[in-house]
């Protein structure tokens, strides 16, 4: 039995666009990645086995899909772009700065619009249509004032979304909150966990530290710090911790995101603002007891906060008291549990 026309466009997209543009695919979106050895964990077996599958399915449904353009069948149509809404699954966070995009949009400008983007037929509003993908080419076209190429095709809203995490797989410039927030969406829309880990090229184990994060951290506030393309997964775990253990922290947050609202900052800065105000009060909670002996001789500080209890030694008295304190841990370890008990 032949393939599904709809599944297997769906698979094809980001490779047709290379087609149509008369190039390979590792010059129009750069080479797949394999899931064995992505950069964002390792892929078990049956994704790699799948991946392989849809490899082959695409270079063939590609090679057909050529034919069918080429030949005329494929309706490359010329829309215009105020009649174009954006996907309802956005994959990208706004740039810090659009110095990029206007080169994008001044090559589009002087040498045209090569490779076309997908649409599909709006599904609540006639006369429009959708964006599968494409979203800066249809942008640079709206700008421009002039028609955008487009291919439409027949998908779900759940096709549409894992469609754009597959070509998302091939892209090397996505933040990694950027990948965690599109998980999300697949997520919400209910796509099935074995089509995240394909779409994302990601196993179970990254995808759940993704949902560590969007799920610790209300999404508006993500949005709101931005892309932070030099902050990766380490970093955003340290921070959904923290902002998880902090009672006001989305108040606190916003309150920041608020201060620096027009300032000509980044959004990897807007991260290390918002992540310093968090911890800064972790530390304002800790409360600082000096340690003093009988003679009235300062021993160290203790620094306690809900979570941590830290002595600090005051001179060569002090730190023989340390010494003398991680001796004595097990027996108050023991006189602990037999007054618990």
């Amino acid at each position: 039995m032949s393939k599904s026309p709809r599944k297997s466009i769906v698979a094809s997209f980001g490779l047709l666009s290379a087609e149509l543009e008369g190039s390979s695919p590792s010059e129009a979106t750069g080479p797949l990645p394999s899931p064995s050895a992505s950069s964002h964990g390792r892929v078990g077996a049956g994704v790699i086995g799948a991946a392989h599958r849809a490899i082959d399915d695409i270079k063939a449904e590609r090679d057909r899909l050529k034919a069918l353009v080429e030949s005329g069948g494929g309706a490359i149509q010329e829309l215009d772009p105020s009649k174009i809404d954006p996907s309802p699954f956005p994959d990208r966070l706004p740039d810090d700065d659009g110095i990029d995009f206007t080169s994008f949009k001044n090559s589009i400008a002087s040498e045209g619009q090569k490779v076309p983007i997908q649409v599909r037929k709006h599904p609540s509003a006639p006369g429009r249509h959708q964006i599968v993908y494409g979203h800066r080419r249809w942008l640079a076209a709206r700008e421009l004032g002039t028609a955008v190429r487009a291919i439409e095709v027949e998908i779900s809203d759940a096709d549409l979304v894992v469609a754009q995490g597959i070509e998302n797989a091939s892209r090397q410039d996505l933040s990694w909150i950027e990948r965690a927030l599109f998980a999300w969406r697949m997520d919400a829309a209910g796509i099935k966990a074995r089509n995240i880990y394909a779409a994302l090229s990601v196993d179970d184990a990254e995808l759940s530290k993704m949902r560590t994060v969007y799920r610790a951290v209300p999404i508006d506030l993500i949005e709101s710090i931005g892309r932070a393309p030099k902050v990766g997964r380490p970093r955003w775990l340290d921070f959904a911790k923290v902002f998880a253990g902090t009672p006001d922290a989305a108040k606190r947050v916003r309150d920041v995101l608020s201060d620096a609202k027009g300032a000509s900052i980044t959004s990897d800065q807007r991260f290390q603002k918002v992540l310093g105000s968090l911890k800064e009060k972790e530390v304002a909670k800790s409360a600082a007891t000096p340690i003093v002996n009988r003679e009235g001789k300062v021993l160290g500080i203790a620094m306690t906060s809900s979570k941590d209890f830290r002595i600090s030694a005051e001179g060569d008295l002090g730190v023989d008291f340390i010494k003398f304190v991680e001796g004595e841990l097990p027996t108050l370890a023991e006189r602990f549990s037999l007054e618990r008990e």
